[in-house]
């Protein structure tokens, strides 16, 4: 699909995954020049019309479903046995976000795919792992960002605040993929194929850690206080006249500069400024300093002082202006990649690493079921027998 020069050119990915972790892992490969094949119920998949934005795709698929085609097959339909079989035989990677014992149900369970090809890769993503009390309970991203500890602390006392963002959804899709490159690495010395796992808990565990080994080694006992930092000061969102802006001021270098920009040079030398740590626990009363400077400034002013001292600093955008900033745009991180039946522009994210190499695609999404009849026959079924599947409702 996305020509010779894909990085992973030949490579075969079955993506039978919904929502992010798993098909956003399958939305990397397929960048990276993967045959990315979706298998979708008929009518259309879940993930399909969770936040629609048409009738027939949602804001999430415009982006995990970059670069792939689509099937629709009932998994579950006797008539479907065969194409799952001959799918498979033909594949190198199968991506499946199911516990243990739905992946068993549906076939796709490690030692029922080796029975049909050898050398298969099986890339899966759990939500709390695929051993222990918990491994057979699905979850969502959120499950990840408060087993973690990262919800507790990212509110306030008696609070706690999950992340707009899904971190741990596209925190696991990416260490899907990473693992499932490094098991086509392995493969090709090796011949054998793998069972490669991720999770959600696993993911946010890993993302959060530092702040679990502060805990456990120096018992700190650290309460959450919103934006504001705490191992280093000033780090927070602060007001100005127009918007808001972040600062993040790490290190003595950074701090002195930054003292320097404000005029409080006292700070300099002063013992209770003298490092991170100290600095942290002297957060509140030097925010509160750094607010009023910022309060009397507008964004751009605060920007534009900040960043002639070499502080790192940048303003609050909303979802209309994030993506329209200068930025954004000159690096042409957001596509148009379109969609048959979405009028207006869809700023799609294109693949988040640039290589010197390499100039990955950006396909649209496919509309459901736009790829069955090609790929059924490249796996051998003649024109006569996809009519009668589709007849029996298999497709």
């Amino acid at each position: 699909m996305n020509g010779p020069a894909g990085i992973l050119d030949g490579v075969r990915v079955l993506d039978f995954s919904r929502y992010i972790a798993g098909p956003y892992c399958a939305a990397l490969l397929a960048y990276l020049g993967a045959d990315v094949i979706r298998i979708e119920k008929p009518g259309g998949s879940e993930d399909r019309f969770v936040g629609p934005v048409s009738p027939t795709t949602s804001a999430v698929f415009l982006q995990t479903g970059v670069n792939k085609r689509s099937i629709t097959l009932d998994v579950k339909h006797a008539q479907s046995q065969e194409v799952l079989r001959r799918l498979i035989a033909t594949a190198d990677v199968v991506i499946a976000n199911m516990p243990p014992p739905a992946l068993q149900r549906a076939g796709l369970d490690y030692e029922s795919l080796c029975a049909i090809k050898p050398d298969i890769i099986l890339t899966t993503q759990t939500g709390f792992g695929h051993q222990g009390p918990w491994s057979t309970r699905g979850g969502f991203d959120g499950v990840g960002q408060v087993m973690s500890g990262s919800a507790f602390m990212s509110g306030t006392p008696g609070k706690p605040a999950r992340s707009a963002t899904p971190f741990a959804d596209f925190g696991t899709a990416s260490l899907g993929a990473l693992g499932t490159v490094a098991a086509l690495y392995q493969r090709r010395d090796t011949g054998k194929g793998q069972h490669v796992q991720a999770s959600l808990l696993g993911t946010a565990l890993t993302f959060f850690n530092p702040a679990l080994i502060e805990q456990a080694v120096l018992n700190v006992n650290r309460v959450p206080c919103g934006n504001r930092g705490q191992t280093s000061a000033p780090t927070d969102i602060f007001e100005t006249q127009d918007g808001h802006v972040l600062t993040h001021v790490v290190s003595n270098g950074l701090f002195k500069r930054f003292a320097t920009q404000l005029g409080k040079t006292q700070w300099l030398g002063d013992p209770g400024y003298a490092d991170d740590t100290v600095r942290g626990e002297r957060r509140n009363e030097i925010c509160e300093q750094v607010a009023a400077w910022c309060a009397e400034r507008t964004t751009e002013q605060v920007l534009d002082e900040l960043a002639a001292a070499g502080v790192p600093a940048a303003p609050v955008l909303d979802l209309d202006q994030a993506p329209a900033h200068p930025q954004t745009v000159a690096m042409g991180f957001l596509g148009d990649p379109g969609y048959p039946d979405v009028a207006a522009e869809t700023p799609v994210a294109r693949f988040p690493l640039d290589m010197s190499g390499y100039e990955p695609p950006q396909q649209r999404a496919p509309t459901i079921g736009e790829h069955t009849d090609a790929v059924l026959k490249e796996i051998g079924f003649t024109e006569a027998e996809i009519t009668d599947l589709r007849a029996g409702k298999a497709l």
